[in-house]
């Protein structure tokens, strides 16, 4: 092999995997500076754990990316390797066959991605084929495996990862999107059967599949990352880093149990988060940000955690034990402010604010345009508009109907980049009035006053900071109040009044009111449009 000619695809202008259209939002591919920053992050673990010795001149650690899309990670490792081994191994031909045989491995997620990723790291897409860098494969597949594998369908599921099996119970001819290192019941098993023999990873990296259609309503999908990084973590590998959705820090379908074993596991060593829509992957839209992750089995601590905003750090990595709430506070800055709530002691609004369908009405629910021909008729809050209800016809909660109540939109924010506002403003709904489930109930009262002093708190900048931490999409249901104390409703509040309660200092409330933009001056939506702010 001349030695002036490079292996791989790296050093081309412009490197081809920055020039490649994602599949869809369910499978990202990894632009390359990202995945050197997390090999950047693995490699400099190494170092702290070895003395300072060079991850990438050891030619006995084995990597796995058990998720192999475009091959990025295995080509930059081994580019790495490649350049690390040089003085060990000074023939090229031998140390990239040594590397490619014996060091670096995957797993295609597709067909198609499987043939990209022998493609970028062999430069062929059969590894033993006369164009290979690999000199020593007699199979095609070389070290990156794929097999068509089918899903295990009970009641319409699967058993393995919750797909739906009217959206992917295909023929021969279409991808089953059933991916091998998930359908097993015993990860170790099924890398032997891959691999042909018991493997042991030393370091286990990539960017799993995100979500799959769960045959739930409409455009349903569940989140299947977690699945991914659980089995990963279950083959007790030295280091796995991984990037995924931002998702599963404080909210997400079925990730309660994930986000409880993350937090709670002190072998998470770093997370490194982008919270920006298009940051973490330009172009791609992922609400909630991205961010990724080194987990260090022989680690037992706190986790350093950084913040990305723009390209650049918002302030130093803060190590923090991130099982001291139930969800990841992602903002370093926001954790003092949120201990100085807490330390009041004060019950939280979430036990005061209704669940989904506070009346029992549906989002498509809608009343009759006049009460004219109705007995007893009810105002209805709905879907962009106000109807009317016969009052029999609202089927829970029917007390409250003749209360003073505060409204909430169910959702808020927009598909812009940053979400400023988090919360609609509130609408005060007077005696004779329900809503749909487009709202929830965030109080009632026998009184205006008391409804109208909770409004203004919901107003301020203070607490919709506090919902901002829990709030990852742009739904706004009950568990997003859960951080926002419930304050007494004999006075108005205001963001002055609430900075001087928690004893904010000034570097605090410069902070806030950074992250949230103030409401106009109107006090408050007594309009039933359900809309959302442009942010």
């Amino acid at each position: 092999m001349n030695e002036q000619v490079s292996f791989t695809l790296r050093g081309r202008n412009p490197d081809v995997l920055t020039c490649i259209a994602n599949l869809s939002n369910d499978e990202v591919f990894t632009p390359p500076e990202l995945a050197g920053r997390m090999l950047d992050m693995l490699a400099d673990a190494w170092a702290a754990d070895h003395d300072g010795a060079n991850l990438w001149a050891n030619k006995t650690v084995k990597f796995l990316d058990p998720f192999t899309k475009s091959g990025v990670f295995l080509r930059e490792i081994t580019n790495r390797l490649n350049q690390g081994l040089a003085h060990e191994m000074t023939d090229l031909q031998e140390r990239v066959n040594h590397i490619l045989t014996q060091q670096v491995f995957g797993i295609g997620i597709t067909r198609l991605t499987s043939l990209l990723a022998r493609r970028s790291l062999y430069c062929s897409k059969r590894a033993n084929g006369p164009h290979s860098v690999v000199k020593s494969f007699e199979n095609e597949a070389g070290n990156i495996w794929f097999e068509r594998t089918e899903h295990a369908w009970d009641d319409g599921k699967c058993t393995f990862c919750g797909a739906g099996q009217a959206a992917l119970d295909r023929g021969e001819g279409l991808e089953t999107h059933a991916y091998a290192f998930i359908h097993t019941d015993n990860i170790k098993t099924r890398m032997t059967e891959l691999f042909g023999g018991e493997m042991q990873f030393d370091v286990i990296i990539g960017n799993p599949p995100y979500q799959l259609s769960d045959g739930g309503h409409g455009a349903s999908a569940a989140p299947i990352y977690q699945l991914f990084v659980e089995n990963a973590l279950d083959l007790e590998p030295h280091y796995a880093v991984f990037v995924t959705p931002s998702r599963w820090m404080a909210g997400g379908k079925g990730l309660d149990t994930y986000r409880a074993r993350m937090l709670s596991d002190k072998r998470l060593r770093s997370i490194v988060d982008y919270p920006k829509l298009y940051e973490g992957f330009p172009g791609v839209k992922i609400r909630g940000g991205i961010s990724y992750f080194l987990w260090d089995r022989q680690y037992n601590g706190p986790c350093t955690v950084q913040t990305i905003w723009d390209g650049r750090p918002t302030g130093p990595a803060v190590e923090r034990h991130l099982d001291s709430y139930d969800i990841l506070v992602r903002r370093n800055e926001a954790v003092p402010i949120l201990e100085k709530v807490r330390a009041k002691g004060e019950s939280t609004l979430s036990n005061k604010v209704s669940s989904q369908k506070p009346f029992g009405l549906r989002t498509f629910f809608h009343g009759k345009s006049d009460p004219g021909s109705l007995k007893d008729p009810v105002k209805l809050f709905g879907s962009q508009k106000v109807t009317w209800v016969e009052r029999s016809e609202v089927p829970a909660n029917a007390a409250w109907i003749d209360e003073w109540k505060v409204l909430m939109t169910r959702v808020q924010g927009t598909s812009a980049a940053i979400e400023t506002k988090f919360l609609s403003k509130p609408i005060i709904a007077e005696p004779g009035t329900a809503c749909t489930e487009s709202y929830i109930v965030a109080g009632h009262f026998d009184s205006e006053v008391e409804a109208r002093n909770l409004a203004s708190c919901l107003r301020t900048r203070f607490v919709r900071f506090l919902v901002s931490l829990r709030k990852s999409t742009q739904d706004a249901a009950r568990g997003v109040y859960s951080f926002v104390p419930e304050l007494p409703l004999d006075q108005e509040w205001t963001d002055v009044k609430l900075y001087k309660r928690y004893g904010l200092s000034k570097e605090e409330i410069a902070f806030i009111e950074s992250q949230v933009a103030a409401h106009d001056a109107t006090l408050f939506d007594e309009s039933a449009v359900d809309e959302s702010d442009d942010e």
